[in-house]
């Protein structure tokens, strides 16, 4: 098997990256743009494999996509390039539209024409899977779990563009029989994510002694997956579903964010000892909300741990404790991301009017009429 990993070296990509390396005898193919959040570091473990590979590029080139499935003649490609943070595309949605659906649509279109000039043999056995995320599916009330099938309803132009690029995958599948995979996540935590997200963002800070910002009254409730076995999970649905299937990834780990932030303040000071002013719950601060924040999110996983037998292999308390282990023991890892500045700076706070959008580098504009 060779298999092409886009976006693989960010934070769920490197993971998938590793997983892949160790977990089986197929050659990964890592196709990344390199951009902010991306860290070549996160590979360091299998960068000497003679299976791996790394090529830097943007999954919206065309031509350097195209040479690429003509060079390594991929069994399966597993989509995870994407712009992810939600506060970025707040204010800078552009970025996202590029990378999440232009981005996507030229992979599938690269994939198509691959695909197409196949053997029948090799048409059976390629597999297109694109990697999600539950936010397209939008906000839950108090009770209930998003399934495969909840109405798409996103929030954010982060989730929006997400789930644009879940309608193209299914619609390659279905107008031109590209055998296509969709798996839908929960929020995603562990080692080797970028310090802006929530949990790594309070590890940091707290072990700085610097003030934890928890946004509105802190009662958003995620559920909580971790990386390691969402890499496990993919790995078993590209192996072993059939082709236009989408399943959930998640392990109904539901928590609060300020619970989460309470817990890693705790397992800070237990681990890296307290500090002399008193707990770290003490440094929790809560700051204006995010712009259209969702209330709630948790994932029904049922569908793929009764079809295809997959089960996670930590739960939250036992996940975020390695978490923290792993940040408080990897400086060397961190420490030059904090010090670029930009990692632990928050982000979408400003109400914005109308923008022009451009995308694909100007190829594709707003009209005129919509531009200020």
């Amino acid at each position: 098997m060779k298999v092409i990993v886009t976006g693989g070296a960010g934070f769920i990509g490197s993971a998938v990256c590793r997983h892949l390396i160790r977990s089986t005898d197929w050659s990964v193919i890592n196709l990344d743009k390199l951009t902010y959040a991306a860290n070549l570091a996160s590979l360091a473990s299998i960068a000497a494999s003679p299976r791996y590979r790394f090529v830097q590029a943007d999954i919206a080139d065309r031509e350097t996509v195209r040479a690429l499935f003509e060079q390594v003649r991929p069994d399966a490609v597993l989509n995870l390039a994407a712009e992810s943070h939600v506060d970025r595309s707040i204010d800078s949605a552009g970025d996202f539209i590029h990378t999440n659906i232009v981005g996507t649509f030229v992979l599938l279109e690269e994939a198509r024409r691959f695909f197409d000039r196949l053997t029948p043999n090799r048409r059976k056995a390629f597999r297109f899977h694109h990697i999600s995320t539950d936010e397209v599916f939008g906000e839950l009330g108090p009770a209930g779990k998003f399934v495969e099938s909840t109405p798409y309803d996103p929030s954010s132009p982060y989730s929006a563009s997400k789930a644009a690029s879940d309608h193209l995958v299914r619609a390659w599948g279905r107008t031109y029989g590209l055998p296509v995979l969709l798996t839908n996540c929960s929020n995603n935590y562990g080692p080797y994510q970028f310090p802006e997200k929530l949990v790594p963002l309070m590890i940091l800070r707290a072990l700085k002694g610097e003030t934890l910002p928890v946004y509105g009254a802190g009662d958003n409730v995620r559920d909580w997956l971790h990386v390691e076995d969402h890499a496990a999970a993919l790995l078993t649905v590209l192996k072993n579903a059939e082709p236009g299937t989408t399943y959930n990834v998640g392990c109904s780990a539901e928590r609060r964010n300020l619970d989460m932030v309470e817990a890693i303040c705790d397992l800070v000071d237990e681990i890296a000892g307290p500090l002399a002013s008193g707990p770290r719950r003490g440094l929790i601060t809560f700051v204006a909300d995010r712009l259209g924040h969702d209330k709630r999110y948790a994932i029904d996983a049922d569908k793929l741990t009764t079809r295809l037998g997959w089960k996670p292999a930590y739960d939250l308390d036992s996940g975020l404790r390695q978490t923290v282990e792993w940040y408080l023991g990897n400086e060397a890892w961190w420490g030059p991301l904090v010090k670029r500045g930009d990692a632990l700076k928050r982000l979408g706070t400003a109400k914005v009017g109308v923008q022009s959008v451009l995308i694909d580098r100007g190829q594709l504009m707003a009209p005129k009429s919509a531009r200020v």
